[in-house]
């Protein structure tokens, strides 16, 4: 039990370190465009899209693998062994959506949960630091 303990927050660190990161350099790039800071906002969505997309694709490597692998468990119904089933799993986890259409077993069900926790708490990061830049130079009148 104790490798997928590890296994689940080597995962899990990393898409939160590079998801601190991201946002590190957000805010140090953001200002020094010489746009209108509007645009900027718009940047540092479609900007924040594309971390949490390359967070998801941590999540659905690490899925595709243990799946394959012995004693982590099996995502079954829909899933086909492929990367990008794993991908989608891994979307509708980490969004909170869930479908439904594939679902875990066994040890894989734990990171699962925490990719739902992650993803939870990684989005409303992202949406507090989206405001607070907002709020900077937002025009108030």
């Amino acid at each position: 039990m104790i490798h997928i303990w590890i296994a689940n927050s080597l995962v899990v660190a990393l898409a939160v370190g590079l998801h601190y990161e991201f946002l590190y350099q957000l805010t140090k790039f953001l200002p020094r465009l010489r746009i209108r800071h509007r645009f900027r906002i718009v940047i540092g969505v479609f900007a924040s899209l594309i971390a949490h997309a390359v967070q998801v694709w941590i999540f659905a490597v690490a899925y595709y693998y243990m799946h394959r692998g012995e004693d982590w468990g099996q995502l079954g119904g829909a899933f086909n062994g492929s990367l990008t089933d794993a991908a989608y799993f891994s979307f509708t986890t980490y969004t909170t959506l869930g479908y439904g259409d594939i679902e875990p077993t066994g040890h894989l069900r734990f990171l699962a949960g925490i990719e739902s926790l992650t993803g939870l708490v990684l989005i409303t990061w992202t949406a507090s630091f989206l405001y607070l830049e907002m709020r900077k130079d937002w025009d108030m009148q």
